[in-house]
């Protein structure tokens, strides 16, 4: 099963800032958006219970067990006992699937973080003061800004580990004081009351962007002597072993093919899925105009193009160039080896890369290699090393063209 990252975003401030009753606001707004959202919170004192004495579950803890499940139509907890605190990451990472998760507390996590300072708080107050002070002050952002606004009074030693840090993306606040410290600082505000818009910039920048899997099966080939995509493999079309890999990690499926005719068995064999048949935008083919096809029919942001006849295309390359792209904001990420690169097996921006392979086309360009050189597109180079993490067995980039390739594969076929 691939499990797919969920991004997540810390809300952080200090005690009686309002953090759950923001968290409690956008939950409820990015789930009216039909997103999944998850939620950690951060409890600071130790020996905290969701189960009580006298409950079966509290029976089975109370024996000596580890961990409880608590399971019941509709509903599940986990309860278990771990040595010290984890890591927020760790328990992120625990979460996957999600569109977003969002966080009340960890500041230390190292997550993007949403800060709020509230004008009812003393403290909140006193660390705008501090925070204006050290932006005017030209102090880099992450500095103790309590150093540079000595004599808070009782305020001091609460607040020196809890200022705005380098992973501050936003604040939240009625503070004028905060409003013009984030000002110099290029970070964006919200009032108290702009979850719609704060809503809006969480679901731009940090919520897990949609996929759409483009497995390109243009017809007949020369060199099979037959459709790449109805050749046996295994006994079964080769089509449908790369929609059975490649669905867990698609929000939409489509198959781009000149044969849709022949392909609608694909229909009956995977009910549960809507697979797009969608014909070439072109009459003539090529590589640059199959990716402008792809990037054409797509609905989402996202667009991973596979060729047909890549028997080990790897869902975990996918989901890790998804992450990469969200992380870096490149327009197309790439893997690499010794040939150079492989845009069969690559993530693309959607809107950036249908705008430059129109321009490339309409500038006579034909290969794939066109998308990548001067378009002003950024390219992230997936590297070999980071291909073998992703999928220690390798193979990913592995086709057939001939019927003797197909042999040798099948022969030497992994048996995942």
């Amino acid at each position: 099963m691939i499990n797919v990252p969920s991004p997540a975003v810390a809300i952080v401030g200090r005690h009686n800032s309002g953090k759950t009753t923001l968290v409690e606001k956008l939950i409820a707004e990015l789930v009216s958006r039909g997103l999944d959202v998850g939620s950690v919170k951060h409890h600071s004192h130790k020996g905290f219970d969701i189960d009580y004495p006298g409950k079966d579950s509290y029976r089975h803890r109370a024996a000596g067990a580890s961990e409880t499940v608590i399971a019941a139509p509709g509903q599940m907890a986990r309860i278990k006992t771990v040595e010290g605190e984890m890591e927020c990451r760790d328990i992120v990472r625990s979460m996957p699937g999600h569109d977003i998760v969002l966080v009340e507390g960890y500041r230390k996590s190292g997550l993007p973080t949403i800060e709020i300072m509230r004008s009812g708080n003393p403290a909140d107050v006193a660390v705008a003061e501090a925070f204006a002070k050290g932006a005017k002050n030209g102090a880099s952002l992450g500095t103790d800004f309590i150093q540079a606004s000595r004599g808070q009074g009782a305020y001091q030693a609460d607040l020196e580990s809890k200022m705005p840090r380098a992973s501050t993306v936003a604040i939240v606040t009625d503070i004028p004081q905060a409003e013009e410290a984030a000002d110099i600082y290029g970070i964006p505000v919200f009032g108290f009351d702009d979850v719609e818009k704060l809503g809006d910039f969480l679901q731009e920048d940090y919520t897990r962007h949609c996929v759409s899997v483009v497995i390109q099966a243009g017809g007949e080939s020369r060199r099979m002597g037959r459709s790449k995509a109805t050749v046996p493999f295994r006994g079964k079309p080769l089509i449908g072993r790369l929609i059975a890999r490649l669905a867990p990690v698609a929000d939409e499926l489509i198959v781009t093919t000149n044969e849709a005719e022949n392909l609608q068995f694909l229909h009956e064999e995977f009910p549960h899925l809507d697979i797009r048949l969608v014909p070439d935008v072109h009459e003539q083919r090529g590589a640059l105009r199959g990716l402008n096809t792809a990037f054409s029919a797509a609905r989402f942001p996202y667009v991973a193009v596979v060729a047909c006849d890549m028997v080990f295309a790897s869902p975990s390359l996918i989901v890790a160039e998804a992450v990469r792209m969200s992380q870096t904001k490149a327009d197309i990420v790439v893997p690499v080896n010794q040939y150079g690169f492989e845009p069969f097996h690559a993530l693309y921006r959607r809107s950036a890369c249908l705008a430059a392979s129109n321009r490339a086309l309409a500038d006579g360009c034909v290969r794939a290699q066109d998308l990548f050189d001067g378009q002003g597109l950024e390219v992230l180079e997936f590297t070999r090393e980071e291909v073998i993490e992703v999928e220690p067995r390798g193979g990913c980039f592995v086709n057939v063209n001939t019927p003797e390739d197909l042999k040798r594969v099948e022969e030497t076929f992994f048996g995942e």
